[in-house]
Parts: structure tokens; sequence; C-alpha cells
């Protein structure tokens, strides 16, 4: 048997009711965490090590029970996570006034076009910081070299260069002779693995 179990059901039998908060502002507050770090374990412990030990406590399993137990343990946890976002909600409402519409046309094209370029169009950067490290020279793979499953060349040497996910692929849909390269997008750029 399969089910899912939505938020607010688990909520209701857990017997805890969540805040409500007016439209947006959960959103703001988020995001200001994630800029902040409010809530990381440095400031308001391990949770997945706490609500364990929690368990553990012998303490009837209520939400008060457990606000209480947490509260005990890091008595300024919440205070000190509060501080850091109400500190960045500042920073958020300076920002907020510096937007206009045309600050907002700069990002949307930035975001069509400059980024999604560099985003998706990754070959050319990939090729250029290797020939780079090997001072060599490249070039793109004439539409010929494509269809071979070349995508450029780094002095001589032909490369084929894929998502790191190819690289797990069972059934790869096309059989590729050159030598590799993969990579894999992160948070900063990108993490490349070149073929020897």
């Amino acid at each position: 048997m399969k089910y899912t179990l939505k938020n607010e059901s688990i909520m209701s039998f857990n017997d805890s009711e969540g805040t409500r908060f007016p439209k947006y502002t959960s959103q703001l507050i988020n995001w200001a965490n994630q800029n902040a770090q409010g809530t990381r374990p440095r400031i308001v412990g391990q949770l997945s090590d706490l609500f364990p030990e929690f368990q553990e406590s012998g303490e009837d399993m209520t939400i008060e029970n457990w606000r209480k137990w947490y509260i005990e343990r890091h008595p300024m946890a919440i205070d000190t996570a509060a501080d850091k976002i109400e500190a960045q909600i500042e920073n958020l409402r300076s920002a907020i006034e510096l937007i206009d519409r045309e600050m907002i046309e700069a990002w949307v094209e930035d975001l069509v076009i400059t980024k999604t370029f560099n985003g998706l169009y990754v070959q050319r950067a990939i090729l250029a910081s290797l020939a780079e490290q090997r001072r060599a020279s490249y070039r793109l793979a004439t539409p010929a070299e494509e269809s071979t499953g070349i995508d450029g060349y780094v002095g001589a040497t032909p490369y084929s260069i894929k998502p790191h996910t190819y690289k797990n692929m069972e059934r790869l849909p096309e059989e590729i002779c050159e030598k590799m390269i993969y990579y894999t997008k992160t948070k900063t750029g990108l993490s490349i693995e070149v073929e020897e």
C-alpha cells in the first residue's frame, strides 16, 4: 500500500498547530534566514540529534514538553536566530527601496539572456579553461564533428563534454570513442572531471 501524508495531517495527528503567517511573509523570512544562516546548527543546535535525545528523555511526547526540553538546553538559540534574521530583513527592506522597473528589466534580461546562455552553453568555457591549464589552443567542433560525438578540441585532442549524470546512465544514447569531460553544476559554478 502506498499513500502520502500531508504536513497539515502530520500536525493534526501530532496535536500541534503551525503558525499562520500573512501572505509572502513566511517566504521573505525564509529567504532572509537563508542569507543570515540564523537556524544553522551552530546557532540552534543539530535538531536531528536533539530530537532523538528528547524522545529518549522519558518526557511525554507533546509539543509543549519538546519546547520546554529544548529551551532548557538552548535558552538563547531562538533569540539569537531571530536577531540574525531580523538584521537580514532590515537589509532586504533597504534593498527593496532600490528596486525600480529599470532594475527589474535588467534582472530579467540577465536571467533570461546572460545566465541562460552561460548556464546552458558550458562547452566553450570548459574547453577554454582546460586549454588554459594545458597551455594549448582550443576550438569548438564543426557540425560534422559534433555528429560523431565530439564537442571540441584542446590542442589536437578531441573531447566530448557531458553532464556527470551521463556517466552513470545504464544505456547510453550514443557510443562516444573520444576522451570525455564530465561536469556537474554547483551553486558556485562547475565541477569538471577530465578523462585522461
